[in-house]
């Protein structure tokens, strides 16, 4: 089976496709990761041709040889599916962790995002607090969590209270909360060691007046939590549009409840922000 046919790939495409069509990936905007499991290489190992060791720019030898699917530089969404081998890749780190060579796709001197540090660094944090489950890292621009970052100070724990607030579903899906880093110039170390270590605590980081990263096990699952931030800072927005503050609220009380009716537990310093 070719590796455009296979499922992984497909349900890849798919994942591009919706966040595309969300008006999350304007232009080249985003970048997303998919870290294949062993039965999914040797299934494709014979379409496989490694090219030459290139610098990752940090270190990750928790995922020395294996394997990524990763969308490249400056590649537009709306074209993977018409044209994968172009705007996607797979890429294989080396036994040091520090090198990657391309593997498949990427064609006519393409390059992985200028983002594989931060990919990566999450990737292997995330892996290492989920026992392997974690294998996918997605990071988009969506509109109403970057207009929210001009209008809250960059606190992990403010942030997560208000988007808690705003959408009853959000601290059953994200009981831990979200990181917040300030604002930095993508694509370096810098931001890939702070994102990475506000990934020790969050599966969703926000990047400051830029957008957001997701980690989960699958690609629904980490859709799910970018959707889920995304539609509650879009009713976060509308509140504060129309009104200067906020009449009623879910309180502290309430939250204990809902946590003990699904069985999630609570970030405790996010409860005590809760009235």
């Amino acid at each position: 089976m070719r590796i455009e046919e296979t499922k992984f790939f497909q349900e890849y495409i798919d994942m591009a496709m919706h966040g595309d069509e969300m008006g999350w990936h304007e232009r080249n905007g985003g970048n997303f990761t998919y870290w294949l499991k062993e039965e999914e290489v040797d299934a494709v190992r014979d379409q496989l041709h490694p090219g030459n060791w290139l610098p990752i720019g940090t270190e990750v030898p928790k995922l020395q040889n294996e394997y990524f699917l990763i969308s490249g530089t400056g590649q537009f969404f709306h074209n993977m599916r018409r044209d994968p081998m172009h705007t996607c890749g797979i890429i294989q780190v080396d036994p040091t962790g520090t090198q990657y060579r391309i593997c498949w796709g990427l064609l006519d001197g393409g390059r992985p995002t200028s983002e594989l540090p931060t990919h990566l660094m999450n990737m292997a944090v995330r892996a290492v607090h989920t026992n392997d489950r974690n294998r996918v890292i997605y990071h988009c621009h969506c509109p109403n969590v970057i207009a929210m970052t001009f209008l809250l100070e960059p606190d992990a724990d403010l942030f997560s209270k208000e988007l808690w607030e705003s959408m009853t579903e959000c601290p059953i899906i994200f009981p831990e909360g979200v990181g917040v880093v300030r604002w930095m110039v993508p694509g370096g170390r810098e931001i890939a060691e702070a994102t990475a270590a506000c990934m020790e605590r969050y599966n969703a980081v926000i990047w400051c007046h830029h957008g957001i990263f997701c980690s989960g096990p699958d690609f629904d699952t980490t859709f799910g939590l970018m959707h889920t931030i995304e539609k509650s800072a879009e009713i976060w927005i509308k509140i504060h549009s129309c009104a200067d503050h906020k009449r009623q609220t879910i309180t502290r009380q309430d939250f204990i409840r809902l946590a003990d009716a699904f069985h999630v537990t609570l970030n405790p310093d996010v409860l005590k922000r809760c009235v």
